[in-house]
């Protein structure tokens, strides 16, 4: 075992990039003025540089006269040298450049089904004006599903309806919206004088989203100090499904009020008023826990809170 103490880390014995590129400019143009103007730089600055960099390697590097600069054997030497690292880098940057064009071309993303039928289209509208070469897909689902997916690292930005961001994500609040009772016109509640009471909603068999949906979990959590949902007539995986039941004159149901604006207005569907039950709820923009969304992702985050 060496009992030599703990190395200097290279980034502290090789000068940075910035240096020797300016050393390469000085050795191209023959002046540490014309480099530092090639640099963007005071010739003070450029020759503070120039002198940092002889300290950190220990050799003269650049000799100066009034008739210009010229490098010193050593310095000749360092300059290729750095040649070849600048090129490195240059390849590295190029790289990482291929990376992050590679990583912009693409989106995935996962909703739960009321954000990706009714509030997604318009963001991806205005995302592809934007970014026209960028390609989406999609997946819709609910928000367990959701979950699943970013953890998974099969999606990069997810959006949710649940009552809190799910375990091992971050997330952002960027709309709202609230759960409505709603049924048939020719359902026996629609012609009731008072308000339908929270536990007689909790005591009806009604058509529901399936559990793990963020409308499943609102509900859930709202009615628990009434009881508890009853045995559910029909537990269906899309909205679009369960309005058509209620439509059919199954049963009510509680859904989004953005998935029911237009069979409202066309009284294809009636609200019912609830007494005493509170069923707002926050939508949100989710992520893996301690990766910030990056590139489209993050741009389609801003769409998000722009036109909320």
């Amino acid at each position: 075992m060496s009992d030599a103490g703990p190395s200097v880390p290279l980034s502290h014995r090789v000068p940075d990039l910035g240096a020797l590129e300016l050393l390469l400019a000085v050795a191209r143009l023959g002046s540490l003025g014309r480099a530092a103007r090639a640099r963007g730089i005071s010739q003070p600055a450029a020759s503070s540089r120039i002198r940092s960099m002889e300290r950190q390697l220990g050799v003269a590097l650049v000799e100066r006269s009034p008739r210009g600069s010229r490098l010193t054997d050593a310095g000749a030497l360092v300059t290729d040298w750095a040649r070849r690292v600048v090129e490195a880098a240059e390849a590295f940057d190029a790289g990482a450049q291929a990376l992050r064009g590679r990583r912009d071309s693409r989106l995935r993303v996962a909703a739960s089904m009321t954000i990706a039928e009714y509030l997604l289209p318009g963001w991806l509208i205005a995302l592809r004006t934007e970014l026209p070469g960028t390609a989406v897909s999609l997946l819709a689902g609910n928000s367990s599903m959701v979950a699943e997916r970013l953890l998974a690292g099969e999606a990069d930005l997810g959006f949710v309806e649940g009552l809190a961001v799910p375990a091992g994500l971050d997330g952002a609040v960027i709309a709202h919206d609230r759960l409505v009772v709603v049924a048939a016109p020719s359902h026996p509640w629609t012609r009731r004088r008072g308000e339908l009471t929270a536990g007689e909603l909790a005591a009806t068999p009604l058509i529901l989203r399936e559990r793990g949906s963020g409308t499943r979990q609102v509900l859930d959590a709202a009615l628990a100090a009434h009881g508890g949902l009853a045995e559910p007539l029909l537990e269906l995986a899309s909205t679009t499904a369960v309005k058509a039941a209620v439509v059919s004159e199954a049963a009510p149901s509680v859904l989004s009020e953005l998935a029911v604006g237009e069979e409202l207005g066309a009284r294809r569907l009636v609200e019912i008023p609830v007494c005493g039950l509170r069923l707002g709820r926050e939508l949100r923009a989710v992520w893996p826990a301690g990766q910030r969304p990056a590139g489209p992702a993050r741009h389609l985050l801003g769409l998000t809170r722009r036109t909320s």
